[in-house]
């Protein structure tokens, strides 16, 4: 319940402050004193979008704060997952700078709109005349018939399969449009794939046909050079090796008069031993250097190919083209591993699906066995709001597709007087008529269900007199299990309050500002019997003002 609300620097509001008690608070004022601004204000509360035309004083920041005894609302789930300290006297506060940012708080905690709009859901229920429209939306008719039908686990169940069902339906679909465009690049990547891999090409492999290339187109002249080359070193009776041959017999023969000599014939018979192996090799590579022909043609179409295919990707290397070679593959794999997610995909939809069916039949089974009793207990009260002859007739249509709320969709049709025709509401029914329907609907869920602080304001338009009395009995009974607040400018129902607060004006320093106090029981006498004048409360008004309270 709303315990205390506090609003400085808003609208005509200076500072105020104001306490609420259980059961049912009557709020009254003239018209114009801003009773609509306390309602402005817990609108902010609500997560109401700011507005810094709202600022009394365009300087100062605007600070409105509500404290909630929340024990009973089952909410440590919320608190928990929205990481919030739970306190079982829960303050909110909200504050509107003069840029026109707007923060808010719940104990302290600084919280996002959403959360706090998700939070004020639980708490307050602000009613105001123009909310009445709300009866003619099929989801409002069809929350009615919800609360009537005792499924809220299967509604639960359903909404959270239905939100699951939504996010596979957009994955599905994201991964089809996905497939879609992978189908009409599929040939072209195999297509590119297929090239590179039919290459076969190994890393270093180009340098090296490179230049086994250069020696087959060379090889006349290599193999000339190295013939004679060969040649120096045997050929002919002074070559190198002979005469290298004879040096090293003469410093042999030496070697054992002077240390150095012998050091230097080794050196000879080391550079000897070389020179001679060189000449082996020279021999071995000339011998096998060939002039081929065809394996030039088979070397050149190989590096053709590599060429082309360097040109065609636009890289300069063998490693580049096998990296693109890779990226290709893993391409043509994703498709593969797209196809089987599409129908692991679809294969979870499907099951999603028929257990939101299973279940959105149950919701139907529930909703029709609900709806003659809603009907019934309607007209109990309608009747009771000097309306007896008025009646609801709830119109229950199946879709063939799933939605939000099922196979369902609900129409009230209603018939105030006998052998009217049954109509929607917004083409029959009036303000009074819809406003004493919207009270009895209420009341009705009242029973059922623990709703929030409820905010009335002046649902009683278009009443009077004794029915003006059985609205203010019926907000009498809700109040019984829940706190009702209703803004009335009817006697009857100002009367029948626990609490009664007044709202009016008072000029200080050439300004007027908006102040509200809870009047006394010789206050709300007078109070009362000025709502039953015209000017002066006259004696007999407030005799019956005495009388409207006692009874």
């Amino acid at each position: 319940m709303l315990k205390h609300i506090s609003i400085q620097n808003y609208a005509l509001i200076d500072k105020l402050e104001v306490e609420f008690t259980e059961g049912l608070t009557i709020i009254t004022g003239e018209t114009g004193a801003g009773k609509s601004i306390l309602l402005g204000a817990l609108g902010l509360i609500a997560g109401s979008r700011s507005d810094t035309q709202a600022l009394q004083v365009k300087t100062k920041k605007c600070i409105v704060e509500a404290v909630f005894n929340i024990k009973d609302y089952a909410l440590i789930d919320f608190f928990t997952a929205n990481e919030l300290d739970y306190e079982q006297t829960t303050s909110i506060r909200r504050e509107i700078n003069p840029e026109g940012k707007s923060r808010a708080f719940v104990n302290d905690t600084p919280v996002t709109l959403n959360q706090l709009k998700e939070l004020a859901e639980y708490l307050i229920d602000i009613h105001s005349q123009h909310q009445t429209s709300s009866l003619n939306g099929n989801v409002f008719q069809l929350s009615i018939v919800d609360t009537f039908s005792d499924h809220t686990a299967i509604i639960e169940e359903y909404s959270s399969g239905f939100k699951k069902y939504k996010v596979l339906e957009k994955q599905l679909k994201e991964l089809t449009q996905k497939e879609s465009q992978a189908k009409k690049d599929l040939d072209y990547f195999q297509f590119q794939f297929n090239e590179l891999d039919t290459a076969s090409l190994q890393t270093d492999q180009q340098l090296i046909i490179e230049q086994e290339l250069e020696a087959l187109n060379n090889a006349e002249d290599i193999k000339s050079a190295l013939s004679k080359a060969a040649y120096g070193l045997t050929g002919g009776e002074q070559n190198i090796l002979t005469s290298l041959n004879e040096i090293k017999i003469l410093l042999s023969s030496m070697a054992k008069f002077k240390i150095e000599i012998s050091d230097l014939s080794t050196r000879i018979s080391s550079s000897f031993i070389e020179l001679k192996d060189i000449t082996n090799e020279l021999e071995s590579i000339e011998q096998d250097i060939v002039y081929d022909q065809k394996r030039i043609e088979e070397i050149s179409h190989r590096l053709d190919t590599i060429y082309r295919l360097q040109q065609k990707h636009q890289v300069k290397t063998i490693d580049e083209l096998i990296t693109i070679k890779n990226d290709l593959s893993n391409k043509l794999l994703d498709f593969n591993s797209l196809e089987t997610e599409i129908e692991k995909s679809k294969l979870e939809l499907n099951t999603t699906q028929r257990s939101l069916i299973q279940l959105a039949k149950k919701m139907t089974n529930n909703r029709k066995k609900a709806i003659p009793k809603i009907e019934k207990e309607i007209a109990t009260l309608l009747s009771a709001l000097a309306m007896p002859n008025a009646q609801i007739k709830i119109e229950h249509h199946e879709a063939e597709q799933l939605s939000a709320n099922g196979f369902d969709k609900v129409v009230f049709l209603f018939a105030a007087n006998k052998g009217s025709e049954f109509k929607e509401l917004n083409k029959v029914a009036s303000g009074g008529e819809l406003s004493r329907l919207m009270l009895s609907i209420k009341s009705m869920i009242a029973k059922r269900s623990a709703l929030p602080t409820i905010i009335f304001d002046e649902i009683d338009t278009g009443v009077s007199g004794d029915v003006a009395d059985k609205v203010g009995s019926i907000m009498n009974q809700m109040a019984e299990k829940m706190q009702v607040i209703t803004i009335t400018h009817l006697p009857q129902i100002a009367s029948k309050g626990k609490s009664h607060l007044f709202v009016y004006k008072e000029d200080k320093e050439n300004k007027t500002f908006s102040n509200i106090k809870k009047l006394s029981s010789t206050e709300r006498i007078q109070e009362i019997a000025k709502m039953l004048s015209t000017g002066s409360p006259t004696p007999a008004a407030i005799s019956n003002a005495k009388e409207l309270l006692k009874a």
